[in-house]
This record gives C-alpha cells, sequence and structure tokens, in this order.
C-alpha cells in the first residue's frame, strides 16, 4: 500500500485545512516528519489510521470526536486519504462524529460519523459505499489488516516496541495475539481446562457418593470405613453377612421374653374384669333405690305430652286462619294501588275496574298493548340501522373533508415538485460538468503557480539584472582603466628604452646596442622617471585580472539576461501580483471544482428522493380522488336510507319521542294493566280461601276435644320442650330397666359373691414382664433393621462404584490432554502451552527477520535469541511458556536479558523487531505490499555512528519504491534527511510545511 495525499480539516491540532503530499515526501524514499513537541507529528499518523479505520489508535481513540478545539465552531471536520492498493488508486472521504451550532437558535446538534469510499476507474472517481460498516468491511478486506495490526506493521510505535522487547511472557503472549490473531489456541487450553475442571468435579461427585454410602453403613454398624477405595466391597459384605446372623440367633430369645409378658397381661385382665363386676354391681342397687320415688313426675310428663300431641292437629288451622287474614288484608292494598296506576288511562274507565268484570277489561286493555308493542319490536332493527347510518354518515363527512385536505396537499405538492425536481437535476448536471473539469482546473492551477513562480523569478531577476550591469559596467571601466595604464607603461617604456639602455652603460664597458667603450651622449630619461620592467609586469597582470573579471560579469550578465528573459516569457507578461491574484483564482476554481465532485453524490440522492415524492404525490393525488368519488357514492346511497327509515319510525312512535320511549311507555302500561288484574284475581281468591279456613277452625276443635283456642295455646309444646321431656321419661325409664337387669345379671351376681381382687400387685408383674419383652423386640428389631439396611447399602456401594469408572477414565484422559496444552505435563518437556507454542512459530520467525536487520545496525555485535525461559519480571519461572526473548553479545558471547541494553541498543533492537514483526504479520495477513511505513521516535538515544547504520537499515527499506517516514524532533536528523514535513505550531493550531 502506497499512500499518496492527506487532506486534512478541523482534525487535532489542525485548526484550518492541512494538505500531506506524500508522493512528494515518498519521492526520495527517506523523509523527516518533524516539529516541537505537542505540534501534531503523531497526529499526522492518527488522521491516516481515522481516515482508512473511522478511529486512532490507543487511548486517543476513546476521545469524544477528534475534531480540533482551535477550528471555528461552524467548520466540519473531515479526512481525505488517497493511497494505491493492489493496484487500485482508492479515496476515502471520512467526518468524525462531532457537535455543530444549529443552524436555528441556540445549542448543537450532534452529527454522526459519515465515509465516502471512491475507486478511481476508467478516469474518474466511482462511489463504492458511503455506510461506515461497509467502509470498514472494504477497508479490511482490501488491506487485510486490522487497526491493531495496520499500527504494528505500518506505524512501527517504537515505545510500543521496546516495551514488548522488555516486556513478560505474558505480555508478548497479550501483544502477539493481538497481532496474530491466534486466540482459538487460548480458547482451547481454556476449553480443556474447563472440561478436566468439570470432570474433576464429577469424579469428586462420585467420590463423595461412594463415601456418603460408605459413611451410612459405618454409622450403621457403629463401625470405621476403610480409607482404600479397594477394601470398600469386602467391608460392606462381611458387615451385612455378620448383622443378618445375629438378628436371626435373637429371635428365639425374644420369643420367651414376649410369651411371659402376654401371661401376666391376661391375669392382670381377669382382675380388672372382676373388679368392674363388683363395682356395677353395687352401683345398680343404688341407681334402683333413688329412682322408685319419682314415679309421679315420671306420669305428669306422659299426660303433658298427651295434650300436645292432641293440640298440634289444631294448630296449623289456626295458623293458616290467620294467614289468610293477613294475605286478603295484603290484597286489598295491592288492589288499591295497582287500580290507582291505571285508573287514568284513555281506555280504562274506573267504573269498569270497580265492576264484577274488572279482571277481564284490564287484560283487553294490556292485551291491546302487547299486540302494538309485538309491531313495534319489529322496528327496532331500523332504529338501530338509522343510528348506524347515522353514525356511517358522520365518519364519511369527516373521511371525505380529510381526503380532500389531503388531495390538495398533494395537488400542491405535486405543482411544486417538478420546480424542485428540474432546479436539482440543472444542480446535478452543473455539478457533473464542473466536477469533469477536475484534471483541467488542476492543470491551470499548476499553469498558474509556475507563472507566479516565474513572475518572482523575474522580478527577483530583474533586480539581480540590475545589480550585475552595475557590476558590469564598473568591471569594464576597471578592465579598460587597468588596459589604458598598461598601454601607457608600455608606450613610455618603448619610448624611454634608449633611456634606459643608457642608465644600464657603464664607462669602460662597451655598449649593448653598438659595441662603443665610450658613451659620449647617453639619452635622458623624460619627466615621470624610467619605467620598470616589474612596473610593466604589474600593469600587465592587473590588465588580465580585470579582463577576466570583465568577462566573468559580462558572462554572469548574459545570463542573468537568458534567465531574465525565459522568466518574462514563462510569466506571460504577468506581474507577481496578477500571477498571485491567478492563483487564488485557480484555487478557488479546484476547490469549488472539487466541492462540485462532492456535491455529486448528495445531488443524485436528493435526485432520486425528489423524484421518487413526486411519483409519490402523483400517485397519491390519484387515489385521493378516486377514495374521495367513492365516500361521496356512499354518503349518498346512506342518506337517502337514512331518510326512509326516519320517515317510518316518525310514523311508528306517533306522539312519543322516540320509538324507545313509546315502547317503554307501552311495555310500562301493559305491566300495570297485568298487575292490576292480578291483583284483583289475588284478593278474591284471598277472601275464599278465609272462609274456608275460620270452618275447617271450628271443625278440629271439636275433634280434639278443645273448648276454645286458648286451650289450644295452652296444651301446645314446641319441639324442644317435647324432646326434652321424652328424654328425661326416656332416661329414667332406661335408668330403672338399666338397674334392674344388672341386679338380675348371673356374672354380676357371682362376682359379688368373690372375693376383691389385689390389682396393685398384678399391675406390677404386668409391667415388669412388659419392660423385659419391650427390650428383648426392640433389641431384635433393631439387629434385623441394621441387617436389612446393610444388605441395602452394600448394593448401593457397588452401584456406585461402578457407575464412577467411566468418569475416572474420561478424567484421566481429560486432565492428560488439559497438562500437555497447559505446559504442566511431564511429556510436555519445555513446559510450553499450546498457545504459547503456536505463538512461539511466530516469535521465532519474527526473530529471524529481526536479527537480519539488528546484525547490520549492531555492527554484527548483537543478535535476538527465542527462549523459553522467563523474560525479566516475571513472577514465576514460565510463566508464558516458551515466549522468552533473549539477546547475544558477540563481543562477549554471552546471552543477556533485554532489559540490560542501553537506551540507544534498545532503540535499534527494538527497530528491528519491529520492522521483523512487520514482515511476519505482513506474511500474515495474506502478503499486502507495504510501500509506506513510518518510524515513530527514539533516534535521540543514538549516537552518530549507531544513527547512520540505523539510516543505513531505513535507507535499505527503500528498495523496490518504499517510501520510510522518519517521526522524529531530533535536529541532526534534519541535515541527514533533506525531504522534509514540517509540522508548526502556535496558538491558533497547527501547520504543515514541506521541505526538499
Amino acid at each position: 500500500m502506497r499512500l499518496h495525499t492527506l487532506t486534512m480539516t478541523a482534525l487535532g491540532p489542525f485548526a484550518g485545512t492541512e494538505t500531506v503530499d506524500f508522493d512528494r515526501l515518498g519521492a526520495g524514499g527517506l523523509f523527516l516528519i518533524h516539529g516541537p513537541t505537542g505540534a501534531g507529528k503523531t497526529s499526522v499518523l492518527d488522521a491516516v489510521c481515522f481516515a482508512l479505520y473511522g478511529d486512532v489508535p490507543g487511548a486517543r481513540g476513546k476521545d469524544r470526536s477528534p475534531r480540533s478545539d482551535h477550528a471555528p465552531p461552524g467548520l466540519r471536520p473531515e479526512v481525505t486519504l488517497e493511497f494505491t492498493v493492489q493496484g487500485r488508486r482508492v479515496r476515502i472521504e471520512r467526518n468524525p462524529r462531532w457537535e455543530r451550532p444549529k443552524k436555528r437558535g441556540s445549542g448543537t446538534v450532534t452529527e454522526n460519523q459519515k465515509v465516502r469510499v471512491y475507486d478511481w476507474r476508467e478516469d474518474r472517481w466511482e462511489g463504492v459505499t458511503t455506510r461506515p460498516d461497509e467502509a470498514g468491511q472494504f477497508v479490511g478486506d482490501l488491506l487485510g489488516l486490522t487497526l491493531t495490526q495496520f499500527c504494528q506493521i505500518v506505524m512501527l510505535p517504537q515505545g510500543d516496541f521496546a516495551r514488548f522487547l522488555r516486556a513478560k511472557s505474558d505480555d508478548r503472549r497479550k501483544s502477539l495475539e493481538r497481532i496474530f490473531n491466534t486466540r482459538v489456541f487460548r480458547d482451547v487450553e481454556e476449553w480443556f481446562g474447563g472440561h478436566t475442571r468439570k470432570l474433576e468435579r464429577e469424579v469428586r461427585a462420585a467420590d463423595e457418593r461412594v463415601r456418603a454410602v460408605a459413611g451410612r453403613i459405618a454409622e450403621v454398624s457403629r463401625t470405621t470405613a476403610p480409607e482404600a477405595p479397594g477394601e470398600l466391597t469386602a467391608w460392606a459384605a462381611e458387615l451385612a453377612s455378620v448383622f443378618t446372623a445375629t438378628a436371626s440367633d435373637a429371635e428365639a430369645v425374644t420369643a420367651g421374653f414376649t410369651g411371659a409378658r402376654d401371661r401376666a397381661q391376661e391375669a392382670l385382665t381377669a382382675g380388672r374384669d372382676l373388679r368392674s363386676r363388683q363395682e356395677r354391681l353395687a352401683a345398680a342397687r343404688e341407681r334402683r333405690t333413688l329412682m322408685t320415688g319419682d314415679r309421679e313426675w315420671r306420669a305428669r310428663i306422659d299426660e303433658q305430652l298427651a295434650a300436645a300431641e292432641r293440640a298440634d292437629p289444631v294448630l296449623p288451622f289456626l295458623r293458616a286462619r290467620d294467614h289468610r287474614r293477613t294475605e286478603l288484608d295484603k290484597a286489598e292494598l295491592a288492589v288499591t294501588d295497582r287500580l290507582s296506576l291505571v285508573g287514568d288511562l284513555p281506555d280504562v274507565g274506573a267504573t269498569a275496574l270497580s265492576g264484577p268484570g274488572s279482571p277481564a277489561a284490564l287484560r283487553s286493555a294490556e292485551q291491546s298493548r302487547r299486540d302494538e308493542l309485538a309491531r313495534l319490536d319489529l322496528l327496532r332493527g331500523d332504529a338501530e340501522r338509522r343510528r348506524s347510518l347515522h353514525r356511517e354518515l358522520g365518519g364519511l363527512d369527516r373521511r371525505i373533508a380529510s381526503v380532500r385536505t389531503g388531495a390538495v396537499r398533494a395537488r400542491e405538492r405535486v405543482g411544486a415538485l417538478p420546480a424542485r425536481v428540474e432546479k436539482v437535476t440543472g444542480e446535478l448536471r452543473r455539478a457533473r460538468e464542473q466536477s469533469g473539469l477536475a484534471d483541467a482546473a488542476g492543470a491551470a492551477l499548476e499553469l498558474a503557480r509556475r507563472r507566479h513562480g516565474a513572475a518572482v523569478e523575474h522580478e527577483q531577476l530583474g533586480t539581480e539584472l540590475e545589480r550585475a550591469e552595475e557590476g558590469c559596467r564598473r568591471a569594464v571601466d576597471t578592465a579598460q582603466a587597468a588596459r589604458d595604464r598598461a598601454q601607457e607603461l608600455r608606450e613610455r617604456r618603448i619610448r624611454q628604452m634608449s633611456a634606459e639602455l643608457a642608465d644600464k652603460l657603464v664607462d669602460g664597458e662597451p655598449c649593448a646596442v653598438c659595441g662603443a667603450a665610450e658613451h659620449p651622449s647617453p639619452a635622458r630619461p623624460s619627466a615621470g622617471g624610467l619605467v620598470s620592467d616589474e612596473e610593466e609586469r604589474a600593469a600587465r597582470s592587473a590588465e588580465e585580472s580585470t579582463a577576466a573579471r570583465r568577462t566573468e560579469a559580462e558572462n554572469s550578465l548574459v545570463e542573468l539576461r537568458g534567465r531574465h528573459t525565459a522568466a518574462a516569457e514563462l510569466a506571460e507578461g504577468r506581474t507577481v501580483a496578477s500571477a498571485a491574484a491567478e492563483v487564488d483564482a485557480r484555487e478557488r476554481e479546484l476547490a469549488e471544482v472539487r466541492a462540485a465532485a462532492r456535491e455529486v453524490p448528495r445531488l443524485e440522492e436528493e435526485l432520486a428522493q425528489v423524484t421518487g415524492d413526486l411519483e409519490r404525490a402523483r400517485d397519491q393525488e390519484g387515489e385521493l380522488a378516486r377514495e374521495e368519488s367513492e365516500l361521496v357514492a356512499r354518503r349518498d346511497e346512506g342518506a337517502k336510507e337514512h331518510r326512509r327509515l326516519t320517515e317510518l319510525l316518525d310514523r311508528a312512535r306517533g306522539r312519543d319521542a322516540g320509538l324507545d320511549e313509546r315502547i317503554a311507555r307501552l311495555r310500562g302500561e301493559a305491566e300495570g294493566l297485568r298487575g292490576a288484574a292480578e291483583a284483583v284475581d289475588q284478593r278474591d281468591r284471598a277472601a275464599e280461601e278465609l272462609r274456608t279456613a275460620a270452618a275447617e277452625v271450628e271443625r278440629q276443635l271439636a275433634e280434639a276435644r278443645f273448648e276454645d283456642e286458648a286451650e289450644v295455646v295452652g296444651a301446645y309444646l314446641d319441639e324442644r320442650d317435647r324432646r326434652t321431656k321424652r328424654n328425661r321419661a326416656r332416661e329414667f325409664d332406661d335408668g330403672l330397666a338399666a338397674a334392674e337387669a344388672q341386679l338380675a345379671d348371673p356374672e354380676l351376681v357371682a362376682a359379688g359373691a368373690e372375693p376383691a381382687p389385689d390389682l396393685a400387685a398384678l399391675e406390677a408383674a404386668a409391667e415388669e414382664a412388659a419392660g423385659f419383652a419391650d427390650r428383648a423386640v426392640a433389641w431384635q428389631s433393631l439387629l434385623a433393621e441394621r441387617a436389612r439396611r446393610l444388605t441395602a447399602l452394600r448394593g448401593d456401594l457397588g452401584d456406585q462404584l461402578s457407575g464412577s469408572e467411566p468418569v475416572l477414565r474420561r478424567y484421566a484422559v481429560a486432565q492428560g490432554l488439559s497438562a500437555l496444552a497447559a505446559g504442566t505435563s511431564a511429556d510436555n518437556t519445555d513446559s510450553v502451552r499450546l498457545s504459547a507454542y503456536v505463538l512461539a512459530a511466530r516469535l521465532e520467525q519474527v526473530v529471524e527477520a529481526a536479527n537480519q536487520r539488528l546484525l547490520t545496525m549492531s555492527d554484527g555485535r548483537y543478535e535476538l535469541r527465542y527462549t523459553v525461559d522467563k523474560a525479566a519480571g516475571d513472577g514465576r519461572a514460565r510463566s508464558a511458556g516458551g515466549l522468552g526473548m533473549r539477546v547475544l553479545d558477540a563481543w562477549t558471547g554471552v546471552e543477556r536479558d533485554p532489559a540490560t541494553l542501553s537506551g540507544g541498543e534498545t532503540f535499534f533492537s527494538s527497530l528491528a523487531l519491529a520492522l521483523g514483526l512487520g514482515d511476519v504479520a505482513t506474511a500474515e495477513a495474506g502478503g499486502t505490499e507495504i510501500d509506506t511505513l513510518f518510524v515513530d521516535e527514539g533516534f535521540g538515544t543514538l549516537d552518530e555512528d549507531t544513527l547512520e547504520e540505523v539510516l543505513d537499515v531505513l535507507d535499505r527499506l527503500r528498495d523496490g519504491g518504499r517510501a520510510v517516514g522518519v517521526v522524529s524532533h531530533v535536529a541532526d536528523l534534519r541535515q541527514r534527511v533533506t525531504t522534509r514535513l514540517q509540522v508548526v505550531k502556535d496558538s491558533g493550531g497547527s501547520r504543515v510545511r514541506h521541505h526538499g
């Protein structure tokens, strides 16, 4: 995967819009991201992660929103990332969740995270998805990496790998599990452990059940159970046999004691029976003596009961006569009340009511009303139908009004939406046309920037040209002056050559020209003296040097003029201000084009929505018109039926308020007439029944031989008094008869002749015999019960022992597998857990890949070694099993713990480990090619030589076109890495600058 551009707006520390050109940065292969602490170097990497995955790594991802606090309140945060992976160029635009100010009123509104994914196909961007979940799936499938794996492989966070290098085995296991996703093997270990613990509980439960049965056997037999499970069966069998034999021997002994108890009990029973008969004989004699004096009282009870018996037949007739008299009085009152209720009826006269034919007249009037009620009952359905129609008509009116209102709104929407469709269609067409100008706008902006640069260069070269022309003029003047001086001196020397030669003549020596020894008239120098050879040579040297400077100045001037002319041609006559204005205009045009391109999906969605709304509005308009016609037709038909039923019911109700009121009135009158007729009949029957009852009372008094009613009332006894007297008479008769019978009983008479028995002695003997027998029976029962229980428990013990064997076998197998997977089995010689064994294979690959770079960084001194031993700080040996790491020092030949490395050694060791882990994790993720890497911090701990070696390793990462970004604030790196991205911070937010 290769990154191209990253654009951040209102994100993290960046208040405005900042663009990172990774193509420019990665052109040289190695580039530096630097800036002061807190400027936002790591925020650039966070923006890459957020664009891809919608989240940032570590604790920063828990923030409520990555939106910049420096940004204006209404500026929407956004990050755009363009990258190429597997030959596909992709652009992701993502907006985080943020609080924007409300468009109307105060307060804020939450906007959820939004994403737009585009794919470059056939010279244009095509949308892939706008759903966050689909975007995450798309990126995951394309890269084959999770967020954690991406951060570990692409970002190379040195602090994390330094901790990984020095970590405990358990912490190293957790890190490897996150990267390589080997949690399934950890789950296998946990399942084995859980399954073993479950079987162990089953074994313990089975053993507890066996021990529980053995405990019950020991409790019954009053013995102690053996500890060895193999001895329990024989022990239970022996106890059952012994107790069974003992119980059998105890039966004969118990039989003797129970026989003696039975004989003593029989003697006691006979004595008690004799004493009872003697006491009954004495009581009978005493009772007969007392009852002989009450015979007259007994005769009066019989007389009273006989008189009451004669009064009984008469009393009902007396009560019946009184009752008939009361009934007649009530009937008279009822007739008066009933007749008063119906006397005012038009078809019932008072005269008819008082005559002998009044019941017939009343029933005739009642029947006429019953007939009319029958006719009116037939109209109840019509009345209910009329009420239902009334309610239905009201509902139809409301529905018609609602449908008409909806139809008006639908027509308004049908009339308004075409203009909206046309407007959105025009906006979409313009946006598409404008978005198609992106390449042209970009090219125009690039040309404007070149013109602006040329105009700036032309202006700068103009100033330099003026200075160069002035310098050239000075150089020409100086060279000319030097030339004139040299020519003057040469001419003077030539003119004064004879004087120069004369100056060298010596008297007596021959002349170098003529050879004469005499020099009669030697030449004399002119004014200014002779020009020496040194002066001439100095003048010639000055002439040559000034001529060279003149030539250099002229050449520089020619070059500057050429550059000035070329810049003028490239600027095409534009000034710096006009070129800058043109750049601004082109940038605005490109921004408008890009904004239009971003608007295309929204306008397409809006057009589809508006078009759908128009179609739905038209369908709704037609549906509402059809529904309105149907409702109006139904209402007209219902109104017609309602009028017909109203006329019919008005005729039927007559003068009454309504049909129900007329029915209620007629029913009340019919009931009143029926009640009056029944009251008259009841009065006549009551008078006849009273006369009959009075005659019957006179006849019953004569038959019962009573003089008058008072004598009957006096003889009357209620049932309780009669029952009391009969019971007392019966008790008297029964007591006397019982006494006589007992006095005549031969057994009692014979018992009276016997001496009184000694019950105390008999009871003592019976009690003693019963005690001996009870103890014997209890002893024999106890032995028999123990024998029975021991026999049953022996069977239970056998069942529990046989039932526990399969559980023991399963537990043994599961325990072996669990111990093997957990690294605690003797068969696991290295005590390595299953998950650690799988991770150890990955760790070996990581160490092998890391050593390929570590040997270079450390100049062949250090090499990482994988080991099953614990790391520094582990609380116990082999805490994770098989995930230890050591460092071999080639200078000493001794393996060291990574915790003993210095800061610089830890840095390049962890860097090598991070690169190796990235290679292995990349291959594990499907071999996705990573063309852009970032190394985050740590270079400040390196000396100069080690830094050179580390940078050499990073240089090698560029093979194949890979770009490596170093994130650091170390000033030395700025001299070594010329391509840089500088992050500058101030109070208003951070900015980025490209260098190189």
